[in-house]
């Protein structure tokens, strides 16, 4: 990838959850490259922990891995009483945790008989549990870090909250229904807080990556016995113009774009970064 320069940002903090993941990993690199102090927010605190030091020895940037759940408001205002402490007040928000589950995924794309067994492998046999699980992950952990983390950039009068989205928010995909509402609700979410927080020096915007190979969609693009694309993968690959799945270090110029003062007049916007996927109509 080519250099990314965006000198406004050094030495401000930054807290991203979610960032022991696949992309959250790609999107600390670029931080810390950039020079912004990174607290790498995540369940999985020892993989939060090791990147955190790799991108310490490697960037000479202050780095921290938190352990927090996105969707429990006392163990996220533990970790901004800890971030505070050992980085200082948060410049920058990114709302980077999230995935789906095979539990909210349906066997099969479309309904096409109402025999009994067909119906389990429908809509209709989601368990509900499952569903909640996803929807509550992907919104409800967009809405929660934002309650609890940017409070201090409401009381100093400025800071960004970037939220990930996902290109099911624009055209639901099929068998992943509580994925495709969820992410819709983040799109929504966004604009509202935007104009919400505009006047008071807070900007909101969101990012919906295409299709990056991650460890949530895997098992959904990748046949596990063979390792070449499944029939949704070959379909996903045909409606990208670009004809490829995306490299996760190509978020990494959006994000800190969206980040940088260079967007200083930019709020309640969804960044599509997708490979003309959105544009194509199939024909």
């Amino acid at each position: 990838m080519a250099t990314i320069n965006f000198p406004d940002l050094r030495n401000k903090t930054c807290i991203i959850t979610g960032g022991a993941g696949i992309i959250g990993r790609s999107v600390c690199e670029a931080l810390a490259a950039s020079g912004v102090r990174t607290a790498i927010v995540d369940v999985d605190w020892q993989s939060a922990r090791t990147l955190a030091a790799d991108l310490v020895s490697r960037h000479g940037t202050p780095c921290l891995g938190v352990r927090a759940d996105v969707t429990d408001k006392k163990s996220l205002l533990e970790a901004a009483e800890y971030i505070r402490e050992n980085l200082g007040d948060a410049d920058f928000l990114i709302n980077g945790a999230g995935g789906n589950s095979p539990l909210a995924t349906t066997k099969s794309e479309q309904l096409l008989r109402c025999t009994g067994e067909d119906l389990e492998g429908s809509f209709f046999g989601l368990d509900l549990q499952g569903f909640e699980k996803v929807f509550t992950l992907n919104f409800t952990g967009t809405l929660l870090p934002v309650m609890v983390f940017a409070r201090d950039m409401a009381k100093k009068g400025k800071g960004v909250i970037l939220n990930f989205s996902s290109m099911n928010a624009f055209r639901p995909l099929t068998r992943i229904p509580a994925y495709s509402a969820a992410k819709a609700s983040v799109n929504n979410f966004t604009q509202w807080l935007a104009v919400h927080l505009a006047k008071t020096g807070i900007r909101v915007n969101a990012i919906a990556p295409g299709f990056f190979l991650t460890s949530q969609n895997r098992f959904l693009l990748v046949d596990e016995k063979t390792g070449q694309p499944t029939d949704r993968g070959r379909k996903i690959i045909a409606a990208t113009p670009a004809g490829r799945y995306g490299n996760v270090e190509e978020l990494q110029g959006a994000v800190l774009f969206l980040l940088s003062e260079s967007s200083s007049f930019i709020t309640g916007i969804v960044l599509p970064v997708d490979g003309g996927f959105n544009a194509y109509s199939g024909v």
